[in-house]
């Protein structure tokens, strides 16, 4: 196992793991590596860097994943993001969206390893940081055991530092891009085989991942696991991150002190005129079968998002939440 490469990390899910989302995930985990959303390289070459990269310190170590296959562009990109201080450049090969298919990057560089690891080489020529690629095992009527190895010894080759692997095909033609994480299925075999072959090459594995047990399980095969949408969608199983992984005291207590912990940043954010719901969107999956949750999630949902909300709106749904039993399992 390769142990410089982090056993947990958050996966990079557009228009969810934004800067507001990720400084409360690293309230619940000091351990966690946290990813941003994917960022093209043509909007940090074209766009508001600031709203784009900017992020706060306090979210180290945080990853940010590029999506673009002009490789010039992209190092260019890589170099900037170095820049704004992140600890990594990631590189999409992943997504499956409508968007990045039209724009030759994401999934569908699954059928380009040659391009991708010219991409991949021209960024660890133009920083260095760590520079690392997340792909799926292939698309549509690719095979995957080939099409996997190809990118993999492409982009080795060219100089990645690590790769992980969302253990599923991507079907750019006829499955939308929700369904492409949950309808084609999962082959975990397949990147133990890739890891099996590398040796100390760090493998990642991501997709369709929720319980600690099978965190576990994939620990002795692959060197990190990569959880998306449940650690979005059921954020307090960050609060297991530390004690389970590496074996540390929970960065806080419960739900109810993460919270209280994340008050400063929304004052903060408040007064730059950034809105409540912007912030308090990423709290909908807190207190999950706890009396209570269904109003703290109506509360937020219809008060938070009118405008000149305050914070005072997230404290008057926390006091819905019932206090006094311990939360179901």
């Amino acid at each position: 196992m390769s142990p410089q490469f982090p056993r947990f990390t958050v996966a990079p899910m557009m228009d969810w793991t934004d800067r507001h989302c990720r400084f409360f995930h690293r309230i619940l985990t000091r351990n966690a590596v946290l990813y941003t959303e994917m960022v093209t390289s043509a909007a940090i070459k074209h766009g508001a860097r600031d709203r784009l990269l900017g992020f706060d310190a306090a979210e180290h170590p945080v990853i940010v994943q590029l999506g673009g296959s002009n490789a010039a562009e992209l190092a260019e990109a890589a170099k900037i993001a170095e820049d704004y201080g992140y600890s990594e450049i990631n590189l999409n090969v992943g997504c499956p969206s409508d968007r990045v298919q039209e724009g030759r990057f994401g999934a569908c560089l699954m059928q380009e390893p040659r391009l991708v690891a010219d991409c991949i080489a021209a960024m660890k020529n133009a920083v260095s940081l760590p520079v690392s690629v997340k792909c799926r095992i292939g698309v549509d009527d690719q095979d995957p055991e080939h099409a996997l190895n190809a990118l993999a010894d492409a982009v080795i080759a060219a100089g990645s530092d690590s790769i992980t692997v969302h253990a599923r095909k991507a079907w750019l033609k006829g499955l939308s891009p929700k369904e492409n994480r949950e309808v084609p299925p999962l082959d975990y075999p397949l990147v133990y085989a890739l890891k099996q072959r590398l040796g100390d090459y760090p493998i990642g594995i991501n997709g369709g991942i929720a319980a600690f047990g099978d965190i576990h399980e994939h620990l002795r095969h692959v060197d990190g696991v990569m959880i998306g949408r449940e650690a979005y969608h059921n954020p307090e199983m960050l609060l297991s991150v530390d004690p389970e992984l590496y074996g540390e005291a929970a960065a806080v207590v419960d739900a109810f002190e993460a919270l209280e912990a994340f008050h400063p940043y929304i004052e903060a954010r408040l007064a730059e005129g950034i809105a409540l719901h912007s912030m308090t969107r990423h709290l909908l999956g807190l207190f999950q079968g706890r009396p209570g949750a269904r109003a703290f999630r109506r509360h937020l949902a219809t008060e938070g998002v009118k405008k000149g909300a305050t914070l005072q709106v997230l404290k008057d749904a926390v006091a819905l939440v019932d206090r006094s039993m311990e939360q179901a399992a």
